[in-house]
């Protein structure tokens, strides 16, 4: 693939055209947050935690599916983007249940990570306290619909990897919720076939393994991303 000029935080850079500005960032070990994105999967642009400034459009644009273009003068590290992204990580924890004390996830947690980096001590936002059900119906695994962020990746992983496509989205706004078939409980599903990558790349501790209790949640999100690589065809 042909290589395009750009310049992200004044280095100037050269990125294969066709990448994504959040590919050329990490080839380049710049480093920017993210929580809906997973190597592999399609991104989707869900969480904004990866957006930038770029000279000539007003707009904060999401790295992940903004791809490279000729000519590209680009800021990752500005004083808005910080209070941007510690703003939409403080929605995220107000507007579900996000206990990280009780949570199966503590200290094993990409949202919890985050707010470590941006310094986030309080919610400044007015918690929702939503009812949000938990669904322990499968054999194995819990849903727990209180600490999902709505990254779909579990949605990606098993229509992209798995070929499942048991996980969808319904509703919209802060009524969003993940749903297995058409909103079955998920011990009843006939598509599942319980191969725990939903588990895997979660970012936080909305699936979990039955029998798992506080901060003991282990994952290996590594082994999808093996997976992908194996899968791409040469």
């Amino acid at each position: 693939m042909p290589k395009v000029k750009i310049q992200i935080d004044g280095k100037d850079i050269l990125a294969e055209s066709g990448k994504s500005l959040l590919e050329a960032c990490r080839e380049n070990n710049i480093k920017i947050p993210t929580l809906c994105h997973f190597k592999g999967l399609g991104d989707v642009g869900a969480c904004r935690l990866c957006v930038v400034e770029m000279e000539g459009t007003p707009k904060l644009l999401p790295t992940c599916t903004t791809p490279v273009a000729e000519g590209q003068k680009v800021k990752t590290v500005t004083e808005k983007l910080t209070k941007y992204r510690r703003m939409i990580l403080e929605l995220f924890f107000s507007e579900r249940n996000h206990v990280c004390a009780i949570c199966v996830a503590n200290n094993n947690c990409e949202l919890q990570d985050l707010g470590y980096e941006l310094g986030m001590d309080h919610v400044r936002f007015p918690y929702l306290y939503q009812e949000c059900k938990l669904d322990a119906s499968h054999p194995f695994l819990v849903m727990d619909h209180n600490r999902c962020v709505m990254c779909t990746r579990c949605v990606r992983v098993c229509d992209e990897v798995e070929g499942a496509h048991h996980w969808d989205v319904m509703g919209r706004g802060v009524a969003s919720r993940i749903v297995g078939d058409f909103n079955e409980p998920w011990g009843q599903s006939e598509t599942c076939t319980s191969c725990g990558k939903c588990m895997q790349v979660c970012p936080t501790g909305a699936i979990w393994p039955k029998g798992a209790v506080i901060g003991t949640l282990a994952k290996d999100p590594q082994s999808v991303s093996d997976l992908v690589e194996k899968r791409k065809v040469p």
